[in-house]
């Protein structure tokens, strides 16, 4: 094994250190990785200090950053490049390996009309758990020009597939807990009235309601020479007495080039895959349609850096006046292969 991965074993976990800077930089270093002490780490870092307290506040350029460094310190790790289609909000029907690891930082960062500026990091952590079974716990969190940084929760996903063997059309069943406050600025998804206006609100006022749902998603994706094709239907529902909410997501895309090349390099065609997305939300179940929202599109790039992470990037239009105007969203992913090996090996 790697000596970058023998490090990350005996790491202590991030949630026994005392300042909120530790606890950040070894945010991965839980063994295995578990929702509680992920988000623990998150809400210490984020949470706005008591005005007499002697700590300064995060500031956004130090959340920006942050994340991004705590995966570079995987880079020693042993990692493979993730294979899937380069989709920030559609999901395809590609699962993760049984027993590898993704971790990854995906990011959003806008300047909404008449609301202030903000940055949203959230860190997931992806583990296929069977061939038929991928489980994802996403930690959440966004700073606010002129306002603060805070903790906005997290979710709890699964995404089982139907069918055993490719076909034309290919299911996959997506059930997803949420506990996140009304602060969060995510966007992973669009549904119900979601709009620009949401995004008004104080981090004060918006973590004060929390939100508790279940979101489900109909996932259909096709593959065909070298395309892929994906379109997911969402339903989602607020615990509390409110009614289902829906969106929807459709991409496509394909690698640049489908042959590898017959020599090592870094910017060969086959390491880059682009496409497009068109999302947004469909109302509720009383009013179902494209009245009073917002709706998203944009291309897509991948860039899979030989030996190394994944990077991807998207440049994202409001097509309406519910919407920003634009939305700019990167993602940086490692994927470890074998994860639960180590844990075999250790005992």
């Amino acid at each position: 094994m790697a000596a970058g991965g023998t490090w990350l074993l005996n790491a202590h976990c991030a949630v026994g250190h005392e300042s909120s800077e530790d606890s950040m930089a070894c945010l991965f270093n839980c063994t295995p990785p578990c929702p509680q002490r992920a988000a623990g780490a998150i809400r210490r870092q984020l949470n706005p200090l008591p005005q007499n307290s002697p700590h300064k506040s995060v500031s956004i350029d130090f959340l920006r950053w942050a994340p991004l460094a705590c995966l570079l310190l995987l880079g020693a790790a042993s990692v493979s490049r993730a294979q899937e289609p380069p989709y920030f909000v559609t999901y395809s029907d590609a699962l993760e390996e049984p027993g590898n690891l993704e971790v990854a930082t995906k990011g959003l960062t806008a300047a909404p009309k008449n609301a202030n500026g903000f940055y949203s990091p959230t860190l997931e952590f992806e583990y296929g758990a069977t061939a038929w079974w991928t489980t994802e716990v996403y930690v959440q969190g966004q700073a606010t020009e002129h306002d603060s940084s805070v903790f906005t929760g997290f979710r709890w996903e699964n995404r089982f597939r139907v069918l055993p063997t490719e076909h034309w059309i290919n299911p996959v069943l997506y059930v997803e807990y949420e506990d996140v406050n009304n602060a969060d600025k995510s966007l992973l998804e669009v549904t119900g009235h979601d709009s620009v206006t949401d995004w008004q609100l104080t981090n004060e006022q918006g973590r004060s309601e929390i939100e508790r749902s279940i979101e489900g998603k109909l996932i259909l994706s096709s593959n065909a020479k070298g395309w892929n094709f994906s379109e997911n239907f969402i339903a989602e529902k607020d615990l509390k007495n409110e009614p289902w909410e829906f969106g929807y997501a459709v991409g496509a895309s394909r690698a640049l080039a489908q042959a590898a090349s017959g020599r090592n390099c870094t910017f060969c065609r086959q390491n880059f895959a682009a496409g497009a997305e068109l999302y947004g939300g469909l109302a509720t179940a009383h009013d179902f349609g494209l009245d009073g929202t917002s709706q998203y599109a944009g291309p897509t790039v991948y860039f899979n850096l030989p030996k190394g992470p994944t990077l991807g990037f998207s440049p994202q239009f409001g097509l309406n006046d519910n919407s920003a105007a634009v939305l700019w969203r990167f993602k940086v992913s490692y994927e470890i292969q074998q994860f639960r090996d180590w844990f075999r090996r250790s005992r």
